[in-house]
This record gives C-alpha cells, structure tokens and sequence, in this order.
C-alpha cells in the first residue's frame, strides 16, 4: 500500500507543481507525509492555513483514489511540530490561569487540529476541563476547573 500511496502523492504533487521530497509513514489512524523544502513558508502560509488547505485537499484526494477515508497529516520543515509543542504549553498555562483565577479560560482562533491537541492534553486531567464551544469562526475552546 506504500507504494501505491508515494505514487498517488507524487501525481497530486505534479499536479500543483510542487516539486519537493517527501517521506511517507503509514500507520493504522493515519498517513503522515512529511516534506523536506527549502522554502518551507510558501507551502505553509500565514498562520499555516495554506499547509491545512494542501492536507485537506490530499486527504480528500487521498480518499478518492483509496475508495477510503485515512486521516492524513501533513508536515513541513516541523512547523506542526514545534506548534503542537506551544499548543501543549498553552494547555498548561491557561489550566494553571483557570485554577488559579477560579474561573473559565477562553482560548479563541484555534483550529480544529489545534483544539484537539489541547483537549488531548487535558483529557486526564483531575483539575480542570476543556470544551470546545460556539459554530464556526467563532469556535472557541473554554478550560475550567471541575
């Protein structure tokens, strides 16, 4: 299946001329491409949103081709990476803010990757709890104590 998936990646790459090399790791939840660039800020965009549109688009894609849906994460020059790492710190300090404070913590502009990531942080926490809450843009994740 790797290798029918690095084609597939390679002819969606041709495609938007994206000339750029890639690893691929298949595991059960997900397919993760990492691309190596030298440019790395054309693919990933103002606050990544041109990187969140490249992997919803392979993923759809993707799943055409498959005739199934795979999560699929897309990473580059680790910029989801090091922003999982802040998304984790701010998990903490806005647990640390409700607790101390004694109130509910708004965390506004997160995407929905972004949220999940803070609300995998905190899923076991004893001390605090996080929702996501309102529709659309005006989606935001609130944390506050049990």
């Amino acid at each position: 299946m790797e290798a029918k998936l690095k084609k597939f990646i390679k002819e969606f790459f041709n495609i938007l001329e994206i000339d750029e090399s890639f690893n691929l790791e298949v595991t059960e939840e997900e397919i993760k491409v990492s691309i190596s660039s030298e440019n790395p800020g054309i693919l990933i965009g103002y606050h990544g949103e041109t990187l969140e549109s490249l992997q919803l688009i392979l993923s759809l894609f993707l799943s055409k081709k498959l005739g199934e849906f795979k999560r699929v994460s897309l990473e580059v020059g680790d910029y989801k990476k090091n922003r999982e790492e802040w998304l984790r710190k701010l998990a903490f300090d806005a647990k640390e803010k409700a607790l101390s404070e004694g109130r509910e913590i708004r965390l506004d502009d997160l995407k929905a990757w972004e949220r999940r990531i803070v609300h995998m942080e905190l899923a076991d926490d004893k001390e605090v709890l996080s929702e996501s809450m309102g529709e659309g843009r005006e989606r935001a994740l609130v944390i506050r104590p049990r």
